[in-house]
């Protein structure tokens, strides 16, 4: 047995992670040493804290969990050493050209998905997110390692838990959320959508978070260095995490369009707790009670501190979008976005999003059940915690 598979085997016995024990595992399996700038340690110590005390992971969730942070690790451990070797990677002009954000289970996926499908667009794939750095000896444009790593992740989590097909569409090559990456940094709402641990929440609301986007910036730098054929394409961005922290992925991206759907709460809040019970069961055991609390509570959070920061950061930046309209007529409301970033119409936009539709219809999953009673969710508490959000957006 490999020391690595030793450290890894006598961690996930532990009812604990440690930091110094991820970062060895993560160093042996690169063969590299160098994490650049190591300023993602504070927000790492906090989430091992918050996670050691509150998880309740089981043996098999530690295990998984060990192996999505050592795999973080390891990627930025290549990248870093990508980039002392071919320093051009720098020098990679890359377009942000749009960020879709707003509550999760509005609709963002599909629509993400469908202006990705558009020509000039381009966007984070989910492979690419799980391991953002090639695999030794791997073709970075084929990615045939990364890819089947993916696809076995997505095979483990559909047979730990099948209801999430019905929830999500998981594809290695469909475009999804970056914070799949800044997550891996140990920022983002990623870390708390796959663990519980809500102390690491709250601390996370007063963390600047500004130095995993510069990260994130360098990412798709690396990216698309490792995939020419994205140079002068326009990068699509999209995650609900982005309406906590509206202000960080603005900031970041100052010539973004910030793209909102929008949907009754009253849908979104029994929908997403049911993702997250899901998510929650794949590494630990959480009552959905706890998990219905806390994340009904969060997502008004998330809202709050929204509401509070699109007025600093200035109407002319969104662009809003209605659930019912996405679900009605995605193609008119795509050629509205695309117009708006700089994409004209055309035969070719046209054929592009017809061809994306025709193989992404949501029949072709199975029903999403959930329900407000399963979690312990009020109907009442949700209208009024959410009544000013309501009254100006669900009527559009």
């Amino acid at each position: 047995m490999s020391d690595t598979a030793a450290a890894t085997m006598a961690m996930a016995r532990s009812p604990y992670f440690d930091r110094e024990q991820l970062l060895a595992l993560a160093r042996e399996r690169a063969g590299l040493d160098d994490f650049g700038d190591t300023w993602f340690f504070e927000p790492m110590d906090q989430f091992i804290s918050a996670s050691n005390r509150e998880a309740n992971l089981t043996e098999m969730g530690l295990g998984g969990q060990i192996e999505t942070i050592v795999k973080g690790l390891v990627s930025r451990l290549r990248m870093v050493d990508d980039i002392k070797r071919h320093p051009e990677i720098l020098d990679e002009k890359i377009e942000v050209a749009g960020i879709i954000l707003g509550l999760p289970r509005t609709g963002s996926t599909i629509f993400h998905r469908l202006l990705a499908s558009a020509p000039g667009m381009t966007a984070i794939r989910w492979y690419e997110a799980q391991n953002y750095a090639p695999f030794p000896g791997e073709d970075p444009v084929t990615s045939p390692d990364r890819r089947a790593y993916a696809q076995a992740m997505i095979d483990g989590w559909l047979n730990a838990a099948p209801e999430l097909a019905s929830i999500h569409p998981l594809d290695p090559d469909a475009p999804d959320e970056e914070i799949l990456i800044l997550g891996q940094l140990f920022v983002s709402t990623m870390v708390e959508a796959m663990t519980f641990a809500p102390s690491f929440a709250a601390w996370l609301n007063d963390y600047d978070q500004s130095r995993g986007h510069e990260d994130l910036k360098t990412i798709l730098q690396y990216l698309q260095w490792q995939n020419p054929s994205r140079r002068g394409k326009k990068w699509i961005l999209k995650s609900p995490s982005n309406l906590p922290y509206a202000e960080v992925a603005a900031n970041a991206f100052p010539d973004a369009q910030l793209i909102m759907t929008h949907r009754d709460p009253l849908e979104i809040v029994p929908s997403y707790v049911s993702m997250e019970a899901s998510l929650y069961s794949l590494v630990s055991d959480i009552s959905d009670a706890d998990v219905g609390q806390f994340w009904s509570r969060r997502l008004a959070d998330w809202m709050n501190r929204f509401e509070e920061a699109r007025d600093r950061i200035g109407a002319d930046r969104f662009i809003d979008i209605d659930y019912r309209a996405v679900t009605r007529q995605p193609m008119e409301e795509a050629r509205r976005v695309l117009a708006a970033i700089g994409i004209a119409d055309g035969p070719e936009v046209d054929a592009a999003l017809s061809e994306f539709m025709a193989g992404n219809k949501r029949e072709q999953r199975p029903a999403h059940d959930y329900s407000l009673e399963r979690f312990g969710l009020d109907a009442d508490w949700i209208k009024e915690a959410f009544a000013t959000y309501r009254a100006r957006y669900t009527q559009m």
